[in-house]
């Protein structure tokens, strides 16, 4: 496979440190189509074939390094294929083999999908949430050709969600709204007798609201930039994801406002920016701005920027308003643009730093990160703050949303207590 090494170095389609695994993945395929189940199949239903016989046997992000190390071959083989030259005559292009109808190969779908939804500016945690989705649909109907697929199916499918593996309303929902995208993009039809379909019965929880000596007490057992974020998350209602995204320019010291851009919904909205984080928020952009300078003396590609940005705007992602505002420490590999530049911090490093530090204050409520934006939106109400001014500070689009927290503030306008207060 000394070639196809080669192929990928000239071609920059992956980091270097990749090369020598993508290569052990073409030997193996390439094994594989040699053995005692070889037919005279297509190479790309061989590869759909063979990336099938990897599930259950290696995790999934060794299958999904097998996927891209496998369509890169593909491209190879296809890069290298001979020109066929007619006997006696001049060379002539070959003749483009016609593409099949739309949903016919499984190797096609993810393609199709992920073309379609960066179209349509879906994030790309939405992306890897629909792809995942349309894999175990893929998985459930045992890989049958797409064209035999009907509006059964989906019925059958969700079902199996519901009634067997007992899932969660919200995740049907999302495995629901993956699938009919995958009907309408890939196949180009609409599902009927949805009517008939079991869903997973949504429960009306109660937030998790954590008083302020139990936030007083968790802040405590953090330190650094995981206890900035958590105050700050506290002080403002944002999101994590929202949290996590912002940028150096989006802080509005002058006005102490925050301006989040793009959030959930697409909705950009202001909240307020806490005074007494201030000060460590100026001590914290002064380390920041150190990384940053670091990545411009090291050539790092800049970060990336929402939308065609980028193209209008040269060298839009190196400039220090549009940094990161929480960093991450290592540099990672943008799998929209396939560069090396420097990511936000992971969510999930925040989660556990608070999830340890619960357990450490020794709060025995189911609190997450998340319970932070609901303690926000809770605490102002019992401070009377009008529930319209809430609303717009966590971007709810409806206000009955908003109104779930005043059935767990302690108290209310009306100043209702109980009768057996007065026995």
């Amino acid at each position: 496979m000394d070639s196809f090494d080669e192929f990928l170095r000239t071609r920059g389609f992956t980091l270097e440190r990749n090369i020598p695994r993508y290569a052990v993945w073409a030997c193996r395929f390439a094994e594989y189509r040699k053995g005692p189940g070889a037919s005279a199949a297509s190479l790309e239903e061989d590869v759909g074939g063979y990336l099938m016989s990897l599930v259950g046997q290696y995790p999934e992000d060794q299958i999904r390094e097998a996927q891209h190390a496998l369509r890169l071959f593909r491209l190879y083989k296809t890069c290298t294929r001979p020109v066929p030259r007619p006997p006696g005559g001049p060379l002539r292009p070959p003749t483009a083999a016609p593409r099949p109808p739309a949903g016919c190969s499984w190797l096609e779908v993810n393609t199709v999908l992920t073309r379609s939804m960066r179209l349509r500016h879906f994030s790309f945690k939405t992306q890897k949430a629909y792809l995942s989705w349309v894999a175990q649909f893929r998985q459930f109907v045992r890989n049958r050709p797409c064209r035999t697929l009907t509006d059964q199916d989906v019925r059958e499918f969700l079902t199996h969600l519901a009634v067997e593996r007992h899932v969660a309303a919200s995740t049907q929902k999302i495995a629901f709204a993956a699938v009919l995208y995958f009907y309408r993009t890939v196949l180009s039809t609409e599902i009927r007798g949805l009517e008939t379909v079991v869903r997973a019965r949504a429960p009306r929880r109660l937030p998790v609201v954590l008083t302020q000596d139990e936030l007083r007490c968790i802040f405590a057992r953090m330190e650094g930039t995981y206890r900035l974020i958590a105050q700050l998350i506290y002080g403002t209602g944002l999101r994590l994801e929202e949290c996590l995204s912002l940028r150096v320019k989006d802080i509005d010291f002058s006005r102490n406002c925050l301006v989040v851009y793009a959030g959930k919904g697409q909705k950009d909205r202001q909240t307020v920016l806490p005074e007494r984080l201030v000060e460590q928020l100026r001590r914290h952009l002064g380390s920041v701005r150190a990384l940053y300078d670091q990545d411009r003396r090291q050539g790092v590609s800049g970060v990336a920027v929402p939308g065609a940005l980028a193209s209008k705007f040269e060298n839009v992602g190196t400039e220090w308003g549009w940094f990161w505002l929480f960093p991450a420490s290592n540099l990672s590999v943008d799998p929209t643009a396939n560069v090396v530049r420097r990511y936000h911090l992971y969510p999930t490093t925040l989660q556990r730093a608070f999830h340890g530090a619960v357990k450490q204050a020794g709060v025995l409520k189911h609190a997450t990160v998340h319970s932070l934006r609901h303690s926000f939106a809770t605490h102002l109400i019992e401070r009377g703050y009008d529930i319209r001014t809430i609303q717009e500070l966590l971007g709810h689009s409806d206000v009955s949303t908003t109104m779930i927290y005043t059935h767990v503030a302690t108290r209310n306008k009306l100043g209702v207590t109980s009768p057996a207060d007065v026995l």
